[in-house]
């Protein structure tokens, strides 16, 4: 295609008036399986067992988590995208699935060695993960997790 014609093929791209530059929301899930055991290091074990109760198991728990992460901007009029699925499933992937499926959470993964693996704590590490993948951290808008059905915890960045 000449450059008259692409330039052409761009601007029409625009002919949607006030439509053009919507933000739009782009939710991606993946599912994880990973034990942890909620337990402070600067808590003695009768205070852990009192504030964890069951969670703080010595042999630690597991959990089936429902991890969203969300995006938000502007559909790019050419693309018709906010970002690439393929590319936001390989961010996700790397952040999530090869640090956590199928791990130990307290045993397996650096960050939770002196920081409680409470699924708020999970999401944040999740969020920071997702923003070192992400080439613009700017479009994360949230990082949501199901640890039950009871259970959800999200986080914004705040």
């Amino acid at each position: 295609m000449d450059r008259k014609m692409n330039e052409e093929a761009h601007s029409n791209h625009g002919s949607m008036g006030s439509k053009q530059g919507r933000t739009v929301y782009l939710s991606r899930v993946e599912k994880i399986s990973a034990c942890h055991r909620l337990h402070s290091n600067h808590l003695s074990d009768e205070e852990n067992k009192k504030i964890y109760g069951k969670c703080n198991n010595p042999n630690g728990h597991g959990h089936n988590y429902t991890v969203t992460v969300t995006l938000k901007g502007k559909v790019d009029p050419v693309t018709g995208m906010v970002i690439n699925i393929t590319d936001l499933k390989e961010y996700m992937k790397k952040a999530i699935m090869d640090t956590l499926d199928h791990k130990n959470i307290d045993l397996d993964v650096d960050y939770f060695k002196d920081i409680v693996s409470t699924t708020e704590n999970v999401a944040t590490y999740i969020w920071d993960q997702m923003t070192q993948l992400l080439p613009d951290p700017s479009l994360l808008y949230e990082v949501k997790i199901h640890e039950t059905d009871k259970n959800i915890v999200f986080y914004r960045g705040e």
